[in-house]
């Protein structure tokens, strides 16, 4: 359903994105194709590809070759249980050319939106105690106050037992860096668009290297203890497109991850739990695994306490890592050429900072 604009995962690690009706999609596509031609030598374009998702062009269905699809990498692909969070960002979320009606009703969505200059387009966050995700829909984020919003947006960095401070300190740092480039450029202005952040929600926070664990002990390590993806392959059966024989595409798009993506167009249930499936790898190549820091009492059982002492008495400090955290810039049906900064977007980047700032100072 097209006008849904489900984001279809492709198994090749992108995600399909259908192009948008005139004017929208047209204008979406020829940011992506500004931003990433190859001759481009533009600084500041350069340095804008860095918190976007990877652009692969476009690509049609053999059997539609009206229907055109940009081709994005998949950036929850890396993470096995995907935390996702939504923003809108920007004191408008209309851009310079609407209808009074259209204003009127982007307005009346969310009154605040001049004020607060961002929006909470929903979350799914996953629960380690539970072993589920809860979702909140645009709903939620539009109910948000600004008494409440913070406590609002912390719920994204919730794991069930504890606040992710870690995932909110990297996610700080990310946004200064894409608030540092919307300070250094006048080319640009962006309207109804969206920052999306994903971490993972099984805590992991020390990295080993592969040979430092035997394949015996690998074997016997608990579903969501391990992740990574040079180490694991993910089997999530949700939204893969096959190509059949006779040029048909197969495409579920129902309780999809990825259709999260494009969470300000419809809210989606639960994703179905990801069965794992090992790839013994040569230890030579150097892949990490992570374990975790946070782990149950019922997860020590004879098998796996071995190995984690193994694994914790054994890390050298310097392969510790911050928290893995993607902040990505998306969405792009509203991007107007400008000689002047963009200080609605710059308003919205400073006041979500200093609530993130709010929720890891208290």
């Amino acid at each position: 359903n097209a006008s849904l604009l489900g984001i279809l995962q492709h198994p090749d690690g992108t995600v399909l994105k259908q192009l948008q009706p005139p004017p929208r999609g047209p204008r979406e596509q020829e940011f992506y194709n500004k931003v990433y031609d190859s001759d481009c030598c533009d600084s500041i374009l350069l340095e804008l590809r860095e918190y976007l998702p990877k652009y692969f062009g476009v690509w049609s269905p053999p059997t539609a070759p009206n229907d055109t699809y940009l081709k994005l990498e998949d950036v929850t692909r890396k993470f096995n249980k995907p935390c996702i969070m939504d923003v809108k960002i920007g004191q408008k979320s209309y851009d310079p050319y609407a209808s009074a009606e259209k204003i009127q009703q982007q307005v009346s969505k969310y009154p605040l939106m001049e004020e607060i200059g961002f929006l909470v387009l929903g979350m799914r966050v996953y629960h380690v105690s539970s072993d589920s995700y809860e979702t909140q829909n645009q709903h939620y984020g539009r109910s948000l106050t600004k008494e409440t919003v913070k406590d609002g947006i912390s719920k994204f960095f919730h794991s069930g037992y504890c606040l992710r401070k870690d995932v909110v300190a990297a996610s700080i740092q990310k946004v200064e860096k894409i608030l540092e480039w919307f300070e250094s450029q006048t080319q640009l202005n962006f309207y109804a668009s969206s920052l999306l952040f994903v971490y993972e929600g099984s805590c992991q926070a020390t990295t080993v290297r592969l040979s430092d664990v035997t394949l015996a002990e690998k074997r016997r390590v608990p579903k969501g203890l391990l992740s990574g993806g040079d180490v694991l392959e993910y089997n999530n059966n949700i939204n893969v497109i096959n190509s059949t024989e006779n040029g048909k595409i197969e495409a579920s798009v129902s309780k999809g991850l990825s259709k999260f993506y494009a969470l300000h167009k419809k809210a989606c249930s639960k994703r179905h739990h990801s069965q794992l499936s090992l790839k013994v790898e040569n230890s030579e190549q150097d892949n990490v695994w992570k374990t975790s820091t946070c782990i149950t009492q019922e997860h020590l059982n004879g098998n796996v306490l071995p190995q984690l002492e193994k694994v914790f008495y054994h890390v050298p400090a310097e392969t510790k890592e911050s928290a893995n955290v993607e902040v990505r810039m998306i969405d792009f049906a509203h991007v107007f050429p400008s000689n002047t900064k963009d200080e609605g977007y710059i308003y919205g980047l400073k006041n979500l900072i200093t609530v993130l700032q709010n929720i890891l100072d208290n």
